[in-house]
Parts: C-alpha cells; structure tokens; sequence
C-alpha cells in the first residue's frame, strides 16, 4: 500500500485566475504547477516575495513545502490568486492565524472582475466621439 502525505488545502481566485495551494509539513520549497516557483514567475523576485507574504507573516517560510496548481489569466492575477489560497490554507491549518491574516488583508478575495463589451460601444464603456453637427 502507498502511504500518502497529509496535505491542508487552500482555493485561491482572482480575476480570470484560479489556484489551488496544497501545504505539506517540509523545508519551504515552493512549487507552481511542477516547476520551481522562480521559473514558473520567470525569474520575478517581486512577485514570488507577493507570494510568500502570508508565510512571512505568519512566520512559517521555512515550516512548510508547497504545491500550486494555477489555472487562467495572467502573471499578476495568478500571483494574488496564489497568495489567496496560501493564506486559506494556513488559516485551515492554524485558525489562530486568521485575526493576522485578515488584518493583513490576505483572507478576503479581490472581486473586480473585467466588464463585458456592450452593443453599439466600443469597448465596455467608451463610446464614438459626440459631433454636434
């Protein structure tokens, strides 16, 4: 029989993006969709510093290993995704964690959304320049 390693979950969206974070008990390697994080992010020290904000805060970077799978959108979208589903993640793993988390703003999602183009605009909101005569 395989034995299975204990995982806690976490569901992260933003705009188009979706991620699913799974934190497992190890040494604080991070990894998005089976490639290291620095790659996947292609070598963005700001955007992999975004996605280790919840660890920082909680103080547990080096506590534990973590499996992304990300899906839709764009590099930015899918970073606060990630960041969402870390920080539901250790919530689920240590409630205690929620008041600094959520005073942090990382427990609460982003719901802007991009809006629909409209008949006879030509875009969502722009519309064709007035002419008076």
């Amino acid at each position: 029989m395989v034995a299975t390693k204990k995982y806690t979950y976490g569901l992260g969206r933003r705009k188009s993006a979706t991620a699913s974070a799974r934190l497992y008990k190890g040494k604080g390697e991070i990894k998005i969709n089976d490639k290291p994080a620095l790659e996947y992010l292609s070598g963005n020290k700001t955007y992999l510093a975004e996605i280790t904000d919840p660890l920082a805060l909680a103080e547990k970077q080096k506590e534990y290993d973590i499996s992304i799978l990300v899906k839709g959108g764009g590099l930015a979208g899918q970073v606060d995704a990630i960041k969402l589903a870390i920080s539901k993640a250790l919530v689920t793993e240590a409630p205690d964690l929620r008041p600094v988390l959520k005073k942090a703003g990382f427990t609460s999602r982003d719901p802007r959304e991009k809006e629909r183009k409209k008949y006879g605009l030509r875009s969502a909101r722009k519309k064709e320049q007035f002419s008076k005569r």
